[in-house]
Protein backbone atom coordinates (compact mmCIF):
# COMPACT_ATOMS: atom_id res chain seq x y z
CA UNK A 1 0.00 0.00 0.00
CA UNK A 2 1.26 3.47 -0.89
CA UNK A 3 2.10 5.51 2.20
CA UNK A 4 0.83 9.01 2.71
CA UNK A 5 3.50 11.71 2.80
CA UNK A 6 1.53 13.38 5.60
CA UNK A 7 2.62 10.51 7.87
CA UNK A 8 6.33 11.18 7.33
CA UNK A 9 8.31 13.69 9.38
CA UNK A 10 10.12 15.54 6.57
CA UNK A 11 12.97 16.35 8.95
CA UNK A 12 13.91 12.68 8.58
CA UNK A 13 14.80 13.33 4.94
CA UNK A 14 17.30 15.98 6.02
CA UNK A 15 18.86 13.40 8.31
CA UNK A 16 18.94 10.90 5.46
CA UNK A 17 20.71 13.33 3.15
CA UNK A 18 23.35 14.11 5.80
CA UNK A 19 23.86 10.40 6.44
CA UNK A 20 24.48 9.92 2.73
CA UNK A 21 27.02 12.72 2.79
CA UNK A 22 28.80 11.82 6.02
CA UNK A 23 28.34 8.01 6.13
CA UNK A 24 28.55 8.36 9.90
CA UNK A 25 25.93 8.64 12.67
CA UNK A 26 28.35 10.62 14.84
CA UNK A 27 29.26 13.15 12.14
CA UNK A 28 25.62 13.54 11.14
CA UNK A 29 24.65 14.18 14.77
CA UNK A 30 27.33 16.86 15.00
CA UNK A 31 26.04 18.55 11.83
CA UNK A 32 22.46 18.51 13.20
CA UNK A 33 23.60 19.52 16.70
CA UNK A 34 21.84 16.50 18.23
CA UNK A 35 23.02 13.32 19.96
CA UNK A 36 24.05 10.20 18.01
CA UNK A 37 21.17 8.40 19.72
CA UNK A 38 18.71 10.85 18.13
CA UNK A 39 20.18 10.17 14.69
CA UNK A 40 20.01 6.41 15.28
CA UNK A 41 16.31 6.69 16.20
CA UNK A 42 15.69 8.74 13.04
CA UNK A 43 17.48 6.11 10.97
CA UNK A 44 15.27 3.39 12.49
CA UNK A 45 12.16 5.34 11.44
CA UNK A 46 13.57 5.81 7.92
CA UNK A 47 14.33 2.09 7.65
CA UNK A 48 10.77 1.28 8.67
CA UNK A 49 9.30 3.79 6.21
CA UNK A 50 11.36 2.63 3.22
CA UNK A 51 11.40 -1.04 4.29
CA UNK A 52 15.13 -1.10 3.60
CA UNK A 53 18.24 -1.04 5.84
CA UNK A 54 19.48 2.04 3.90
CA UNK A 55 22.97 1.72 5.46
CA UNK A 56 25.01 -1.38 6.28
CA UNK A 57 27.95 -1.55 8.66
CA UNK A 58 31.13 -2.80 6.99
CA UNK A 59 34.75 -3.08 8.17
CA UNK A 60 35.32 0.25 6.42
CA UNK A 61 32.34 2.04 7.95
CA UNK A 62 28.79 2.85 6.82
CA UNK A 63 27.87 1.73 3.30
CA UNK A 64 24.60 2.91 1.68
CA UNK A 65 22.31 0.37 0.05
CA UNK A 66 21.30 0.60 -3.61
CA UNK A 67 18.00 2.20 -2.60
CA UNK A 68 19.74 4.86 -0.53
CA UNK A 69 22.15 5.64 -3.36
CA UNK A 70 19.27 5.93 -5.83
CA UNK A 71 17.64 8.62 -3.65
CA UNK A 72 20.73 10.79 -3.18
CA UNK A 73 20.20 13.13 -6.16
CA UNK A 74 16.43 13.38 -5.59
CA UNK A 75 17.05 14.34 -1.98
CA UNK A 76 19.53 17.02 -3.03
CA UNK A 77 17.04 18.40 -5.58
CA UNK A 78 14.20 18.32 -3.05
CA UNK A 79 16.23 20.17 -0.44
CA UNK A 80 17.33 22.76 -2.98
CA UNK A 81 13.74 23.43 -4.05
CA UNK A 82 12.60 23.46 -0.40
CA UNK A 83 15.27 26.02 0.46
CA UNK A 84 14.19 28.21 -2.45
CA UNK A 85 10.55 28.04 -1.36
CA UNK A 86 11.32 28.82 2.26
CA UNK A 87 13.57 31.73 1.26
CA UNK A 88 10.88 33.41 -0.80
CA UNK A 89 9.36 36.71 0.27
CA UNK A 90 7.18 39.05 -1.63
CA UNK A 91 9.98 41.58 -2.05
CA UNK A 92 12.92 39.21 -2.54
CA UNK A 93 14.44 36.93 -5.13
CA UNK A 94 16.49 33.97 -3.81
CA UNK A 95 20.27 34.45 -3.76
CA UNK A 96 23.06 32.06 -4.59
CA UNK A 97 21.26 30.14 -7.33
CA UNK A 98 23.61 27.98 -9.39
CA UNK A 99 23.21 27.05 -13.03
CA UNK A 100 25.29 24.35 -14.68
CA UNK A 101 24.95 24.30 -18.46
CA UNK A 102 26.43 22.15 -21.21
CA UNK A 103 26.29 23.89 -24.58
CA UNK A 104 27.56 23.23 -28.05
CA UNK A 105 30.04 25.78 -29.29
CA UNK A 106 30.15 28.07 -31.28
CA UNK A 107 26.40 28.37 -30.68
CA UNK A 108 27.39 29.22 -27.14
CA UNK A 109 29.37 32.20 -28.42
CA UNK A 110 26.50 33.59 -30.50
CA UNK A 111 23.86 33.77 -27.79
CA UNK A 112 25.40 33.32 -24.35
CA UNK A 113 25.84 37.02 -23.59
CA UNK A 114 22.08 37.61 -23.87
CA UNK A 115 21.31 34.53 -21.79
CA UNK A 116 23.66 35.50 -18.95
CA UNK A 117 22.21 39.00 -18.88
CA UNK A 118 18.75 37.53 -18.35
CA UNK A 119 20.02 35.12 -15.68
CA UNK A 120 21.70 37.89 -13.67
CA UNK A 121 18.68 40.17 -14.01
CA UNK A 122 16.47 37.44 -12.55
CA UNK A 123 19.02 36.10 -10.04
CA UNK A 124 21.53 38.89 -9.28
CA UNK A 125 23.83 36.66 -7.21
CA UNK A 126 23.62 33.60 -9.45
CA UNK A 127 26.66 31.48 -10.23
CA UNK A 128 26.80 30.11 -13.78
CA UNK A 129 29.10 27.31 -14.89
CA UNK A 130 29.29 26.33 -18.55
CA UNK A 131 30.63 23.05 -19.92
CA UNK A 132 31.31 22.45 -23.58
CA UNK A 133 29.01 19.74 -24.90
CA UNK A 134 30.89 16.46 -25.35
CA UNK A 135 30.43 12.69 -25.28
CA UNK A 136 29.94 12.70 -21.49
CA UNK A 137 27.30 15.42 -21.32
CA UNK A 138 24.26 13.13 -21.26
CA UNK A 139 25.81 11.26 -18.34
CA UNK A 140 26.51 14.59 -16.63
CA UNK A 141 22.80 15.47 -16.91
CA UNK A 142 21.88 12.06 -15.50
CA UNK A 143 24.34 12.49 -12.61
CA UNK A 144 23.00 15.95 -11.84
CA UNK A 145 26.25 17.74 -12.69
CA UNK A 146 24.50 19.61 -15.52
CA UNK A 147 21.04 21.21 -15.26
CA UNK A 148 20.37 21.73 -18.97
CA UNK A 149 22.21 20.69 -22.09
CA UNK A 150 21.85 22.34 -25.46
CA UNK A 151 23.13 20.59 -28.57
CA UNK A 152 22.35 19.31 -32.02
CA UNK A 153 21.09 15.78 -32.54
CA UNK A 154 20.58 14.05 -35.90
CA UNK A 155 17.64 13.09 -38.13
CA UNK A 156 19.20 10.26 -40.12
CA UNK A 157 17.32 7.03 -39.29
CA UNK A 158 20.55 5.13 -38.62
CA UNK A 159 22.16 7.82 -36.50
CA UNK A 160 23.34 6.98 -33.00
CA UNK A 161 22.66 10.62 -32.07
CA UNK A 162 18.94 10.52 -32.85
CA UNK A 163 16.55 12.19 -30.41
CA UNK A 164 14.61 8.93 -30.35
CA UNK A 165 17.59 7.20 -28.73
CA UNK A 166 17.74 9.50 -25.70
CA UNK A 167 17.07 7.63 -22.42
CA UNK A 168 13.42 7.56 -21.30
CA UNK A 169 14.22 9.65 -18.20
CA UNK A 170 15.61 12.50 -20.32
CA UNK A 171 13.22 15.23 -21.47
CA UNK A 172 13.91 17.47 -24.42
CA UNK A 173 12.48 20.25 -26.56
CA UNK A 174 13.60 21.14 -30.08
CA UNK A 175 14.28 24.88 -30.32
CA UNK A 176 15.14 25.06 -34.02
CA UNK A 177 16.20 22.84 -36.89
CA UNK A 178 19.40 23.50 -38.81
CA UNK A 179 20.59 22.29 -42.22
CA UNK A 180 24.42 22.17 -42.33
CA UNK A 181 26.34 24.09 -44.97
CA UNK A 182 29.71 23.78 -46.67
CA UNK A 183 32.22 26.48 -45.65
CA UNK A 184 35.19 27.41 -47.85
CA UNK A 185 37.59 30.29 -48.39
CA UNK A 186 36.43 33.06 -50.73
CA UNK A 187 39.37 32.28 -53.04
CA UNK A 188 38.71 28.53 -53.15
CA UNK A 189 38.86 27.07 -56.70
CA UNK A 190 35.55 25.24 -56.17
CA UNK A 191 33.79 28.61 -56.46
CA UNK A 192 34.84 28.72 -60.14
CA UNK A 193 33.25 25.34 -60.88
CA UNK A 194 29.66 24.15 -61.17
CA UNK A 195 28.78 23.23 -57.61
CA UNK A 196 27.61 19.62 -57.38
CA UNK A 197 28.25 16.49 -55.34
CA UNK A 198 31.25 15.47 -57.43
CA UNK A 199 32.95 18.81 -56.74
CA UNK A 200 32.04 18.53 -53.07
CA UNK A 201 33.82 15.16 -52.65
CA UNK A 202 36.65 16.18 -54.96
CA UNK A 203 38.26 18.55 -52.47
CA UNK A 204 39.93 17.54 -49.18
CA UNK A 205 37.85 18.17 -46.09
CA UNK A 206 38.25 19.15 -42.46
CA UNK A 207 36.14 17.04 -40.15
CA UNK A 208 35.34 17.24 -36.44
CA UNK A 209 35.04 14.51 -33.83
CA UNK A 210 31.49 14.54 -32.50
CA UNK A 211 30.76 12.68 -29.26
CA UNK A 212 33.74 10.35 -29.91
CA UNK A 213 32.65 9.69 -33.51
CA UNK A 214 34.53 10.76 -36.65
CA UNK A 215 31.49 10.25 -38.89
CA UNK A 216 27.98 11.70 -38.94
CA UNK A 217 24.78 11.60 -41.01
CA UNK A 218 26.52 13.19 -44.02
CA UNK A 219 28.79 10.17 -44.31
CA UNK A 220 25.78 7.83 -44.22
CA UNK A 221 24.12 9.84 -47.01
CA UNK A 222 27.28 9.73 -49.13
CA UNK A 223 27.53 5.96 -48.64
CA UNK A 224 23.98 5.67 -50.01
CA UNK A 225 25.26 7.53 -53.10
CA UNK A 226 28.37 5.35 -53.40
CA UNK A 227 30.62 8.25 -52.37
CA UNK A 228 32.81 9.28 -49.45
CA UNK A 229 34.60 12.36 -48.19
CA UNK A 230 38.36 12.79 -48.49
CA UNK A 231 39.09 13.80 -44.89
CA UNK A 232 42.61 15.17 -44.50
CA UNK A 233 42.24 16.85 -41.11
CA UNK A 234 40.11 16.00 -38.07
CA UNK A 235 39.66 18.52 -35.27
CA UNK A 236 37.79 18.79 -31.98
CA UNK A 237 35.31 21.65 -32.55
CA UNK A 238 33.52 23.63 -35.23
CA UNK A 239 35.52 26.72 -34.25
CA UNK A 240 38.74 24.90 -35.00
CA UNK A 241 37.52 23.55 -38.32
CA UNK A 242 36.21 26.97 -39.39
CA UNK A 243 39.43 28.66 -38.29
CA UNK A 244 41.52 26.30 -40.41
CA UNK A 245 39.17 26.58 -43.38
CA UNK A 246 39.54 30.36 -43.26
CA UNK A 247 43.33 30.16 -43.59
CA UNK A 248 44.86 30.76 -47.05
CA UNK A 249 47.21 28.38 -48.81
CA UNK A 250 45.17 25.17 -48.92
CA UNK A 251 42.05 23.82 -50.63
CA UNK A 252 40.35 22.15 -47.66
CA UNK A 253 36.64 22.72 -47.00
CA UNK A 254 34.51 21.94 -43.99
CA UNK A 255 30.89 21.32 -43.09
CA UNK A 256 29.25 23.02 -40.12
CA UNK A 257 25.77 24.06 -38.94
CA UNK A 258 24.03 26.89 -40.76
CA UNK A 259 23.92 29.01 -37.60
CA UNK A 260 27.73 29.29 -37.84
CA UNK A 261 27.20 31.88 -40.61
CA UNK A 262 26.61 34.53 -37.96
CA UNK A 263 29.75 33.47 -36.10
CA UNK A 264 31.77 33.54 -39.34
CA UNK A 265 30.52 36.98 -40.39
CA UNK A 266 32.07 38.36 -37.21
CA UNK A 267 35.16 36.14 -36.88
CA UNK A 268 35.97 34.74 -40.34
CA UNK A 269 34.66 37.15 -43.01
CA UNK A 270 36.74 35.41 -45.70
CA UNK A 271 34.57 32.29 -45.49
CA UNK A 272 31.64 31.75 -47.85
CA UNK A 273 28.88 29.14 -47.63
CA UNK A 274 27.40 26.72 -50.12
CA UNK A 275 24.62 24.16 -49.66
CA UNK A 276 25.49 20.49 -49.40
CA UNK A 277 24.65 19.49 -53.01
CA UNK A 278 22.14 16.67 -52.48
CA UNK A 279 18.43 16.43 -53.27
CA UNK A 280 15.60 17.30 -50.85
CA UNK A 281 15.05 13.73 -49.64
CA UNK A 282 18.68 13.40 -48.63
CA UNK A 283 18.77 16.90 -47.14
CA UNK A 284 15.98 15.85 -44.79
CA UNK A 285 18.29 13.15 -43.43
CA UNK A 286 20.91 15.83 -42.72
CA UNK A 287 18.63 18.10 -40.70
CA UNK A 288 19.90 18.78 -37.18
CA UNK A 289 17.28 19.46 -34.48
CA UNK A 290 18.99 21.71 -31.95
CA UNK A 291 17.63 20.49 -28.68
CA UNK A 292 17.33 21.56 -25.06
CA UNK A 293 17.83 18.52 -22.82
CA UNK A 294 17.20 18.00 -19.10
CA UNK A 295 16.46 15.20 -16.63
CA UNK A 296 12.82 14.46 -15.83
CA UNK A 297 13.53 15.00 -12.14
CA UNK A 298 13.95 18.70 -12.97
CA UNK A 299 10.55 19.06 -14.65
CA UNK A 300 9.13 21.04 -11.73
CA UNK A 301 12.36 22.55 -10.44
CA UNK A 302 11.53 26.29 -10.43
CA UNK A 303 14.97 27.54 -11.49
CA UNK A 304 15.15 24.99 -14.34
CA UNK A 305 11.61 25.82 -15.49
CA UNK A 306 12.52 29.51 -15.50
CA UNK A 307 15.73 28.82 -17.46
CA UNK A 308 13.93 26.69 -20.03
CA UNK A 309 11.38 29.45 -20.59
CA UNK A 310 14.16 32.06 -20.84
CA UNK A 311 16.04 30.04 -23.46
CA UNK A 312 12.88 29.46 -25.50
CA UNK A 313 12.01 33.16 -25.42
CA UNK A 314 15.57 34.07 -26.35
CA UNK A 315 15.48 31.88 -29.44
CA UNK A 316 12.13 33.26 -30.50
CA UNK A 317 13.59 36.76 -30.31
CA UNK A 318 16.98 35.97 -31.90
CA UNK A 319 15.86 33.55 -34.59
CA UNK A 320 16.00 36.11 -37.40
CA UNK A 321 19.43 37.33 -36.31
CA UNK A 322 21.40 34.25 -35.40
CA UNK A 323 19.80 31.38 -37.25
CA UNK A 324 19.85 32.74 -40.78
Amino acid sequence: MKKSLARLDLNLLITLQLLLQELSVTKTAKKLNVTPSTVSKSLSKLREWFDDPLFIKTPHGFSPTSLAISMEQELADWLQVSSQILAKRGDEIPNGVRFNLAMESPLLLTMFNQLTQQIFQQYPDAKVKVHNWDYDSIEAIIRGDVDIGFTGRESHPRSKESIKLLPYFINYEVLFTDLPLVYLHKDHPALKEDWNIDIFVKYPQINITWEKSDTWALDEVLIEMGLSRNIELTMATFEQSLFMTAQPGHNMITTAPQYCQHYCRNIHPDLVCLPIPVDKALQDKLMIPFTMIWHKRNNQNPKIKWLRDAIKALYRDLNNTYLR
